[in-house]
């Protein structure tokens, strides 16, 4: 399993949910954190938290349908001269349940791809390089189960895309010790997940970390957090590394 005592973490959508909750949990372990969300301000509980745990902290802020922000979000990190070691792409937008789903906007797709497909996989363009000079790197991008639900069509087919491409580039890297990996929250009672969902958001820990700790050198893997709810990290890392590869 990897120590990650004083390695730099980049989390986007950490104000809240599980982004919240992972950041708390990676500062726990002696992480450094770079925290993202939309608005900077609703950062500062989370940043004050972390901080008392003894993470040293850094503060950005994108709209993640908007790729200019990303990028320019990216280029802020680079600024900062620190080494971006573990990314966990958390933030994500469920657009709509469309009831009437024939009707579904070209709208919903756009967006939905926007923040779900295209950002996390344009931060994970600009910082692999980083991680490939410094010979380590882990890149955990958060997908979905759903499946079968045209009513959810531009969340479900955004975190599909996603899933391939997130496959496809880890092939690259399989082998290496620069691993990408994707996990499935599970239905969280978050505000994506909404109230009436039947797990907690702590039950995806550490299922939803497991992908930064993981020390096989495989890529491509989806862990699906629930199935690792209850387990020690050290136990959920070690039935990870236990998960075929997708190759």
């Amino acid at each position: 399993m990897v120590d990650v005592k004083g390695k730099w973490v980049l989390i986007t959508g950490a104000s809240r949910g599980i982004g919240y909750l992972a950041a708390l949990y990676m500062a726990k372990l002696g992480c450094n954190l770079i925290l993202h969300s939309r608005d900077a301000a609703h950062l500062e509980k989370v940043s004050q938290e972390v901080k008392a745990l003894g993470a040293d902290v850094r503060i950005v802020s994108a709209e993640l349908s908007d790729l200019g922000q990303v990028e320019e979000m990216c280029r802020e990190i680079d600024s900062m001269d620190i080494p971006v070691d573990i990314i966990l792409n958390n933030a994500g937008l469920q657009i709509a349940y469309r009831t009437d789903y024939l009707s579904t906007p070209a709208s919903d797709y756009d967006i939905s791809f926007k923040v779900n497909t295209t950002a996390p996989m344009m931060i994970c363009y600009h910082f692999l390089p980083g991680m490939k000079e410094r010979g380590f790197g882990r890149i955990v991008n958060t997908t979905s189960g759903i499946d079968l639900e045209p009513e959810q069509a531009g969340y479900s087919g955004a975190k599909a895309a996603l899933n391939k491409v997130t496959r496809d580039l880890g092939l690259k890297y399989d082998g290496t010790d620069i691993t990408l990996s994707l996990t499935d929250p599970g239905w969280c009672r978050t505000d994506l997940g909404g109230p009436k969902a039947p797990n907690s958001p702590e039950s995806a820990l550490p299922g939803v970390l497991v992908g930064a700790f993981i020390d096989d050198k495989k890529c491509g893997r989806i862990f699906p957090a629930q199935e690792f709810t209850g387990l020690s990290l050290e136990e959920a890392v070690a039935k990870a590394e236990k998960q075929e590869s997708v190759y």
